[in-house]
Formats: C-alpha cells, structure tokens, sequence
C-alpha cells in the first residue's frame, strides 16, 4: 500500500516537473547523478577549508575562515549546503528505485549499498560538524559520546572527555578530522559497488544542470551564508541549538530517550532499509522471467551482449559443432528489461513471450484486428508512459510494449507495411527508462543504423518517437499533433497484404559453413 501510494505520488510528481521544466531537465530523474555532484562540490569546497583549519584552535580557525572577504564564508556555506542538497538527492534517488520496484533481484546490490553509501555520509557529516566545534558540534559530540558509551566497545566511558573544565586534546580533533577526510575513501568503494553491476553507468547529470544545480547552491551560499554558533563550552549545556535538519534532525528525541532505546530503534530502521530488497520482492509466480538465447539463430554478431544494460548476457564458446561464439544470458543478472529482444536481428534472443518473434506474431494479430484509416497514428506504447493513460491518445489505436528498448524493429516495419498512417512511438524520458537505456538503442536502431536496424525500405517519415512519462499527457498530445501535421503533407499510405518480415539473418561464412 505505501509503495503504490508514493508511487502515484511521485509519477504525478515526475509530470508536474516535466510540463514545467521538460523532460530533459528534470532533476527528479538526475537524482543519482546530483548525489556525486554534490559530492564533488564537498570535495572541492572541503580542500579549501581544509587548507585553514588548525585541530590546535578549531573554532577559532572558523571564525577566521569565516572573516575572509572574498572567499571562506561563502565557501564554507556552499560546502554547507552541498552536504544538505546530498541527503535530499539521496533520499529522492531512494524512493524513485523503491516505488518502481528497482530494488531487488540483481539491483539488491545496489540497494543495499545505498544504504552504506548515507550511512558514511551521515558518518562524514557527523564528524564535519564536530570539527567546526560551536554548540551544535558540541551537542553532537556529547550525544555521541552518550551512545557510544552503551556499547561495550571502551574500557573508559568515551563521556569523560568531555568532563571538567580542562580544553579538549588536540587528538580528539585530529581524530575527527581523519574520519572526515577518510569516509570519502570508503565512498568511493560502495560507489564502485553501487554501480558494479551496471553497464556503462551514467555518473553525471547533462551539462546545463549540473552547471544550474552548483549554480544555485553557489548562489545560496553568497545570498544567504550560513551563520557560525556560538562557541562550544564544556562547562555549559547548550541552550537553543540551531539544528541541521538534514542531519540532526534526530536529536530532539534522541537526547531526551534512553541510549539503548536509540540503538534498537537505530537499529530496526537500518534492518528495514536493509530488508527491502527481500520485502518488496515479487511472488514467484509473478516475478519476470530472465531472457534466453537461442543457439540455433544466433549469429555470434555480440549485439545483445553490447546493449545489454547490466552485463547479464557473456559470449562463450559454442557447443553445438558450429564455429565462433554463442551469447549466454547470466540469470542472476538480468532484469527482463527485454532489451536484447530488440538488439538481436535475427530474434533469437529474449524474455519468454516477449522476443522478436513473439512480438511479430502480436502485431500481425493487432493489424488483423485494425483497418487503418486514412492517415490513422498508432501508438506504441511503453507500459510506463503517458501512452497506456486510458484518455491518451485521442481514440488512437496502441500497441503495447514493456520497454521502448524491448521494441523490435520489425513490428514498426509491419505497421507502416500494413497501412498506418504513421507509427509513434511512446517511451519514457531516457533518464528515467526502468530498463535504464531502452529509449537510447530504439533511437539508434530506428534512426541510426544500429544492428536490428529498421530497414531502409521503411519510409522513415512514417516513424517518430515522443518522450512523455505517465502523468504528462501534455506531452503525448502536442508530439501527437506535430507528427499528425507532418503526415498529412505526406500521400495516403497504400496498405500492403501478405507482408515478409525478415527472420532470418546471413550467417558469417565460418558459422554458415558449419550448420
């Protein structure tokens, strides 16, 4: 109930940002991609920080950094704000993989190293906090200490540092400013794995937003430059402490409750991040089922290997007495995005129900069952897409399809063969394509050339592709009417009867000569 609630939430979300800003720019679906510029920023800002702070003096080094004219304050703001812009980017990638069920099966990994990926920004943040050591970094360093000590981890209580009225040690700062300047190495590492089963990931946002997005927050920091709190003094309790609500949003109550009540509570939260994966996985019956190869019609051209989004398809060595290579799909990572049924020219490979084949026999029943009128559009439609919408469309016939990226060209051939007026085809915005770049190979296929092309016998002004995600029929509409404007300064299409659709592929010499 929650994940089709937040769902419906964030779909309608993804529409509304859309129509304002245009799928290209939707920060929605950067979510990800703005979490490593946020890092990156935090490493530029922190380098210079770093630069002018004393662990002998660490307030004081603050105060200094924050009289700087020309640069510390608001360098320190930014490295402030990008801190915060990555929790929030965090928390919106969190959700996106959660409400559209990326989240388990072969992207459990990435899931749970999500997971340790805020964790140790969390970590890093904590220990940032402390190094400035105003009254905030003070009651963080407190109740951390106050934690620690329920553990059975340190002959002395970790409190007594902060007892008496003798200063700190130097080493208590060194230490922190070790973790802050150590973390960063561990997330690298659960970076690496967050995207380790992932074919050419994408760790960066287009240019224009990722300029806007570090030009906003530089502009924050010179406009509104975040103010330093009073000095920490072990002798005092910190009266009204202005809290980080990304980050300390938890001490009110974490302060006021006891240390072993924290920790189990700490503790159940992480174990139910940490279970999602296996919670919100699909029945058995109604999980997708890994694509397959099938030996006899491949050709050994490697394309299903190459646009395989996850790596899940290798090439072996054949066992069938012919020469060269074979693909082989690794169950454990694939998806069932589809994309090999449409990267495969001879339709040998695929999901169950959904490879080239299947989808040819779809659309010859979908033509039977259709007389094209004059100049008629017909949709084909990406299951997430605006297209599926039951008011989208204006009476246009549609043709499903789970993925843009699953589409064999074949069944755009058959249309435009069979008499449609023209064919458009409806995906979801390419960052944000559930089978990760199945918007991307049906534009190289269509358009391009790319292996399992669309034949050049296809008239290609017949055949468009619009981006729109399931709440933006706005969209929808307007690619409708451009493509119905653009078709009707064509001739009236001549439906053609018993259409061949190429099946069968040329094997290369070394293959055919074997078979």
């Amino acid at each position: 109930m929650l994940k089709r609630l937040l769902g419906r939430a964030l779909t309608r979300l993804d529409g509304w940002v859309d129509r304002l800003y245009g799928w290209r720019w939707n920060p929605l679906y950067q979510s990800g991609a703005l979490v490593i510029v946020c890092l990156a920023v935090l490493l530029v800002t922190g380098l210079y920080l770093i630069c002018f702070y004393r662990i002998g003096s660490p307030y004081e080094s603050m105060v200094r950094i924050d009289g700087q004219a020309w640069a510390g304050r608001w360098i320190r703001s930014l490295h402030r704000y990008a801190a915060d812009a990555a929790v929030v980017a965090a928390v919106v990638h969190a959700l996106r993989m959660f409400c559209q069920g990326r989240a388990w099966g072969p992207r459990a990994l990435a899931w749970i190293s999500g997971i340790f990926l805020v964790f140790l920004l969390y970590v890093c943040g904590w220990t940032g906090y402390v190094m400035v050591w105003d009254t905030h970094g003070q009651l963080l360093a407190t109740e951390g200490a106050r934690l620690l000590d329920a553990l059975p981890l340190f002959s002395e209580p970790v409190s007594r540092t902060f007892g008496g009225d003798g200063p700190l040690p130097s080493a208590f700062f060194f230490m922190n400013l070790f973790l802050h300047i150590a973390i960063p190495v561990g997330l690298v590492i659960f970076l690496w794995l967050h995207v380790s089963r992932v074919a050419r990931p994408v760790l960066l946002p287009p240019r224009p937003l990722l300029w806007t997005s570090v030009g906003l927050l530089t502009a924050a920091a010179i406009l509104l430059p975040v103010p330093l709190g009073p000095a920490a003094d072990l002798l005092r309790i910190p009266g009204d402490v202005a809290l980080d609500i990304f980050y300390s949003f938890w001490l009110p109550v974490a302060v006021s409750a006891s240390p072993v009540l924290v920790w189990v509570t700490g503790g159940a939260v992480v174990i139910a991040l940490v279970s999602v994966p296996f919670l919100t996985r699909p029945r058995e019956a109604r999980r997708p089922t890994p694509s397959a190869v099938s030996t006899r019609l491949c050709t050994s051209c490697e394309q299903c290997y190459v646009d395989c989004p996850y790596d899940a398809i290798r090439m072996v060595e054949r066992t069938d007495g012919r020469e060269g290579l074979v693909a082989q799909v690794n169950p454990g990572s694939c998806v069932s995005c589809g994309i090999c049924a449409g990267s495969c020219a001879p339709m040998g490979v695929g999901p169950p129900g959904r490879t080239g084949r299947d989808q040819l026999a779809q659309v010859k029943e979908f033509v039977a069952q259709h007389s094209f009128r004059d100049g008629e559009i017909v949709l084909v439609a990406c299951g997430r897409s605006a297209a599926v919408a039951s008011q989208a469309g204006n009476g246009a016939p549609r043709f499903p399809v789970s993925c843009a990226g699953n589409l064999h060209s074949s069944v755009v051939e058959y249309l435009v063969r069979a008499g449609a007026g023209g064919v458009l085809l409806v995906a979801c915005p390419p960052r944000d394509c559930w089978g990760r770049e199945g918007p991307k190979w049906l534009v190289e296929r269509l358009f391009n050339e790319r292996e399992a092309e669309l034949k050049t016998r296809v008239d290609r002004r017949r055949v468009r592709v619009a981006y729109a995600s399931f709440h933006d029929l706005r969209a929808l509409e307007t690619a409708l009417d451009d493509f119905a404007r653009a078709l009707a300064r064509l001739d009236a299409p001549a439906g053609e009867t018993g259409i061949e659709v190429d099946t069968e592929c040329e094997l290369p010499h070394s293959v055919a000569g074997r078979r």
